[in-house]
């Protein structure tokens, strides 16, 4: 049998406690815990998360994996919000004003909801961790349009207008809404991440589109495109680190195709386990991300799951 010695050239390392700063492939022996121990890159999966309390889709997010909110939705129209705790959904106070295909930004003790439809609508509400509170309209009344940004620092791009799809692309400085430049290609039902100064936006209609868009803070920039063009998908992470999964492919299948952006190019990994379009995702980067809600074949869904990749410790069987 071959031995790690002769693959790597090199005896275990024998040490009390784990390394702080492994690297790939790094194989150790605790000799507190009598185990061997590793380094591997976990690729990335979808592991399933608690359950929506109210099943709904087209609704808007904020927060982090483990610290996430969701708010508005259909059908019928929601001013529903729930709090995750990376375990559990609880039902918070809700929106002022029912809607769904809304813009969410922020974290789960300060966020911001605008747009909408019920019907169109250009109304802003900020999230101060207990209430919501109506603040300055955006300047173009719209819904399914991306967002990225904070409660204090917002991005609003594309939608669909009561003129047909928008390009618009509005800032919001924690006060009021201005408009700045327009993005490359008018659409909406995109995914969306990123920062005011950082953002991207990807797929989306008419039709089934699979264009990616990179802001700089004053223009947008074509950039690679999505492998798998769709609509009503769901993103995560940031400009340079995002993810994008769900949606309903050109074929018109709603799929679970996951696909995570470098800063250069989309690249599939594995799928969600319920297949969906019209769901929400939030997440600070392409390794830890949620998925929530949405409509999987059937209707409306209250479907959580949790995304993790990167590095990862494992323990071998030496038996």
């Amino acid at each position: 049998m071959t031995t790690y010695k002769e693959i790597r050239g090199t005896n275990i390392e024998a040490v009390a406690s784990d390394p702080s700063n492994p690297v790939e492939g790094q194989v150790w022996y605790n000799t507190t815990t009598n185990v061997v121990k590793g380094l591997t890159i976990n690729p990335g999966s979808w592991a399933t998360g608690g359950p929506l309390n109210t099943a709904r889709d087209s609704l808007a997010s904020a927060g982090i994996q483990t610290a996430a909110l969701a708010f508005g939705g259909n059908p019928p129209a929601y001013a529903i919000t729930e709090s995750y705790n990376g375990t559990n959904w609880t039902e918070v106070n809700d929106l002022n004003s029912a809607r769904f295909g809304l813009g969410g930004v922020g974290t789960q003790t300060a966020a911001l909801a605008f747009a909408g439809a019920n019907p169109y609508t250009a109304n802003t509400e900020t999230w101060n961790g207990t209430n919501w509170t109506e603040v300055n309209n955006l300047g173009t009344a719209r819904y399914q349009l991306g967002g990225a940004g904070t409660n204090t620092a917002a991005l609003a791009f594309g939608g669909l207008s009561g003129a047909g799809p928008a390009n618009e692309t509005e800032l919001w400085n924690g006060t009021n809404w201005t408009e700045v430049n327009n993005l490359g290609t008018a659409r909406y039902r995109s995914g969306s991440c990123g920062t005011q100064t950082a953002a991207l936006m990807f797929g989306g209609s008419p039709g089934t589109k699979n264009n990616t868009e990179l802001w700089n803070g004053t223009n947008w920039t074509e950039v690679n495109d999505l492998t798998t063009a769709r609509k009503y998908l769901a993103g995560a992470g940031t400009s340079t680190a995002a993810l994008a999964f769900g949606g309903q492919n050109a074929a018109g299948a709603t799929v679970g195709t996951t696909e995570t952006w470098n800063g250069t190019n989309w690249a599939e990994v594995n799928d969600l386990a319920v297949v969906r379009k019209f769901l929400a995702g939030t997440g600070a980067t392409n390794t830890a991300a949620l998925a929530f809600g949405g409509n999987p074949i059937g209707g409306a869904g209250a479907a959580t799951e949790e995304w993790n990749a990167g590095p990862a410790t494992v323990t071998f069987d030496v038996s």
